[in-house]
């Protein structure tokens, strides 16, 4: 059985006053789940997920490879279209056209952009997409110093700088969910403690940050939340400190474990 949330977190009234004028509709449910299912030929990778995502809250979808965390995300974002079950995102149907994909910020595991693009034209590029939204967030921008790669090709920058694009990508738009698949993979030590420190900002503006990760150190220091996915099941869904309490382990790893052996 899944471990449930021991309460509602962040309720309407203790969002703070910075960040997004969210309806009292959907303030604690940013994005609704309900039995999505999904199969690639005979291969089942979601096998009924119902979730309820928050907001004002990070949390953190962990399971091993092959698990469906990267199908999951995908089916959020419309990049896979799920064989069936719903998703709402501020109660939009994502079934019901592409309005929804204008409150998503996202960073992929892997990021590929046109690789002739100079950087400063790949983000003037996703400006004029966006719409001229004039709500810029550029301070990932100026921390992880971009402005001296400006002139670079995207294709002949190393991996870790791809990283470095792609996580100030996500934040740029300032969108009240963003969803970061493995955030600081590949990034440099000082690099990953500024996105670290930038997740928890915007945390604290209100809105919904979804994390994948294999490093559970970086899971405890981050999320509220978290969801272990197995076999294309929820086995574990529970507030970290819940957890651990549930448990009786300080350690996450022993605690997921201890919780996913015994069902």
């Amino acid at each position: 059985m899944t471990v449930l949330m021991a309460s509602r977190m962040n309720k309407v009234n203790d969002l703070p006053s910075q960040g997004f004028p969210l309806s009292r509709e959907y303030a604690d449910h940013l994005i609704e789940i309900k039995s999505l299912k999904k199969s690639f030929d005979k291969n089942i990778v979601l096998k009924g997920i119902d979730l309820m995502l928050d907001s004002g809250s990070i949390v953190a979808i962990m399971g091993p490879n092959g698990s469906g965390k990267t199908t999951l995300l995908k089916c959020m974002l419309g990049l896979v279209k799920p064989d069936s079950g719903e998703i709402k995102v501020k109660g939009l149907d994502i079934n019901s056209g592409s309005e929804y994909r204008k409150f998503i910020g996202y960073m992929p595991q892997t990021p590929r952009y046109p690789e002739n693009l100079k950087v400063k034209e790949l983000i003037k590029m996703l400006k004029d997409i966006s719409g001229g939204n004039n709500s810029y967030d550029e301070e990932l921008i100026g921390e992880l110093k971009l402005e001296n790669i400006y002139n670079k090709q995207f294709g002949t920058l190393s991996a870790g700088t791809k990283q470095r694009v792609s996580s100030s990508l996500a934040f740029l738009f300032n969108r009240e969910i963003v969803i970061l698949d493995e955030p600081t993979a590949g990034l440099d030590p000082v690099s990953s403690e500024m996105v670290k420190d930038k997740i928890i900002k915007e945390r604290n503006k209100g809105k919904l940050v979804i994390i994948t990760s294999h490093i559970t150190s970086e899971v405890e220091k981050l999320a509220e939340r978290v969801i272990f996915l197995l076999e294309g099941n929820v086995r574990v869904d529970s507030p970290v400190d819940e957890l651990r309490k549930t448990t009786g382990e300080d350690d996450l790893n022993k605690a997921i474990a201890k919780l996913v052996v015994n069902k």
